[in-house]
């Protein structure tokens, strides 16, 4: 069983998408063991964010999106196949929880980009990884 090798490209793409869900595992983390010491230096918006109070599952569809998004890039720069379900549950997991986001704090202009980037890139990730089956990049 042989496969193709990618392009330069795929690579690149790659560790971007490895740096993207890092960044968001670095968010993540940073909001579940932030202290009240750490909080106290931010601005008062970003105090008043982190004072709202997130249902459970909330926490763990943010915490399903980056991780499985992460391991799904770290897949990717492996050749494994399983990058694309990875990709899959990452973006199902991000969805919900922006879905919750969109329902129940009030966003427009400027506070809407971040989010829909972010259910954009997992689903760029998603058709990403589909390709690079196909190509047979990825194994």
């Amino acid at each position: 069983m042989s496969t193709t090798k990618p392009p330069i490209w795929y690579w690149i793409i790659s560790v971007i998408a490895l740096i993207w869900n890092g960044l968001g595992v670095m968010q993540y983390l940073a909001r579940a063991y932030a202290t009240d010491e750490m909080i106290a230096t931010l601005t008062e918006e970003a105090q008043a964010e982190f004072l709202v109070e997130h249902p459970a599952w909330y926490t763990a569809a943010f915490a399903i999106a980056v991780f499985c998004g992460a391991l799904g890039a770290l897949s990717l720069l492996l050749r494994k196949k399983w990058a694309y379900f990875l990709f899959v549950i990452s973006a199902f997991g991000a969805i919900i929880q922006h879905i919750y986001l969109f329902i129940n704090i009030e966003m427009s202009g400027t506070r809407l980009v971040m989010p829909l980037m972010v259910i954009l890139v997992c689903l760029f990730l998603i058709w990403y990884a589909k390709n690079s089956i196909q190509k047979d990049w990825i194994r």
